[in-house]
């Protein structure tokens, strides 16, 4: 973070300086750093507590003054403030920890390209970083910091040096996106499609893109808008946008398109990419045909900003993939783990059953499968279809985590799948030791389901298995 003023702070926050010992001189005293959480509290940090359903930080603004931290912001007037140190009110933490973040980003003239979507928008965003890092200097969003907290915190770490920013921003509701895109100010927003995640808030796939859609309503209006062209509700922005829009896709209408995908298994994915008059062809280091789509929009924005062929290849080539996102490693008894846990929806269910039945690598192949959330009235029926289309993929075991997963394991064995290889758990714990007693060297195990089932618990476990 680059050091601001105190009185800057006040202004954009909208707050209230309270200094009792009237030993800060707000107009010249600097600010270079500041935490929402008091246990990293540094010296002479701005602390900015936040409230929740089962916390209240300002209960720990007292821990943060003792921890070194110069200012706090607080929505409380009955906060002592200790000698020497003080304290800025403000009607809404939360609300000012965006403003603020609004106004840092204003301090800053570089593009900034938002990236959001049902699917696929961290390993989209880490892609487009990886291209972009073989030219540029690039701030981007780190694990899942794409939320309306997220997002304020990973601008403040926005410095002189950073030439670009690729800014991943999520949501549960109406109105979320549209906060952080007047946070970020982007310059470029990508959409990577519209599915069923959070179809429980949002009530439609329609819904769904309009929510989405919000992430235009600070777009710069020289901008340029990336959609997914293959994507039957993203392609009705064609004439409704007042930005230009880029298509990508594997269909040939789209204005950048992959052909000549080859999967590769463990080796990874290639494809030939052409634009006007141009084909490249692109080598993808991790297994999935649904990384070519990661692939065509880091083209696209790599050529947005004048890269040349063979960087742009080489950014693709080193693209790595966020941590439980597809990591594909194994461990000492040789078991291949397909760690793709950090969330999980209908689409990228299939997906990720896709690259584990297409891979040549592996003895066996298993799928362990846990509850997908937040698909409200939609949530049987989803899971039912995962279970049919797990049936299809001539798997050898299947195993489920949660009551609604289960409807998956049902839904697998009334489409045909035996039922000897199918494992229905509703604790972590027995699913661990039934596939420890089943899995050998070589198998090939997956691992998906919804953030909120810790799927990755067991991951860690059968990582340690000799």
């Amino acid at each position: 973070m680059e050091a601001i003023k105190i009185s800057e702070i006040v202004s954009a926050v909208k707050g209230i300086f309270i200094n009792p010992s009237k030993n800060i001189d707000e107009h010249q005293i600097k600010i270079d750093s500041l935490s929402t959480d008091s246990r990293v509290i540094s010296a002479g940090d701005l602390f900015i507590p936040l409230t929740g359903d089962k916390f209240d930080g300002h209960d720990f603004i007292p821990a943060a003054f003792e921890k070194g931290a110069l200012l706090s912001l607080s929505q409380r007037r009955d906060i002592k403030i200790p000698e020497g140190k003080g304290l800025i009110l403000v009607e809404d933490t939360k609300q000012a920890l965006m403003d603020l973040a609004t106004y840092y980003r204003s301090l800053f003239s570089i593009p900034v390209i938002a990236v959001t979507g049902s699917v696929g928008k961290t390993s989209t965003k880490d892609m487009i970083a990886s291209v972009l890092g073989q030219s540029f200097k690039v701030l981007k969003t780190q694990g899942n910091f794409n939320n309306e907290i997220g997002v304020p915190l990973t601008i403040f770490n926005l410095s002189r040096e950073d030439e670009i920013a690729v800014i991943e921003m999520g949501m549960n509701h109406f109105g979320e996106i549209h906060n952080l895109s007047k946070i970020a100010r982007p310059d470029m927003a990508v959409i990577t499609n519209i599915g069923t995640s959070h179809i429980e808030n949002l009530g439609s796939r329609e819904g769904i893109l309009k929510a989405k859609s919000e992430i235009f309503d600070y777009m710069k209006k020289k901008g340029k808008a990336f959609l997914n062209g293959d994507d039957d509700l993203l392609v009705s922005l064609r004439d409704q946008l007042t930005v230009p829009v880029c298509f990508f896709g594997l269909s040939h209408s789209n204005d950048i398109y992959a052909n000549k995908i080859e999967e590769k298994g463990l080796e990874g994915t290639y494809a030939s990419i052409v634009w006007d008059s141009n084909e490249m062809q692109i080598e993808i280091p991790v297994p999935g045909r649904h990384m070519v789509y990661n692939a065509l929009v880091a083209v696209a924005i790599g050529l947005e900003l004048g890269m040349t062929k063979e960087k742009i290849k080489e950014g693709i080539k080193n693209y790595q993939a966020s941590k439980m996102r597809m990591n594909i490693s194994r461990n000492k008894k040789g078991i291949y783990i397909i760690n793709d846990a950090y969330n999980a929806s209908p689409q990228s269910m299939k997906a990720a059953l896709d690259v584990l039945s297409q891979l040549k690598e592996g003895k066996r192949k298993i799928a362990v499968l846990g509850d997908m959330l937040e698909l409200g009235t939609y949530s049987e029926q989803a899971h039912k279809e995962v279970g049919e289309y797990v049936a299809k993929k001539a798997l050898d075991y299947l195993f489920t985590f949660g009551r609604e997963a289960e409807n998956i394991a049902l839904a697998a064995m009334n489409a045909g799948m035996d039922k000897n290889k199918v494992f229905i758990f509703l604790d972590q714990e027995e699913l661990f030791n039934q596939l420890q007693m089943l899995v050998d060297s070589n198998d090939m195990i997956l691992f998906k389901a919804s953030r909120g089932m810790h799927l990755e618990k067991t991951v860690e476990k059968l990582e340690e298995v000799e």
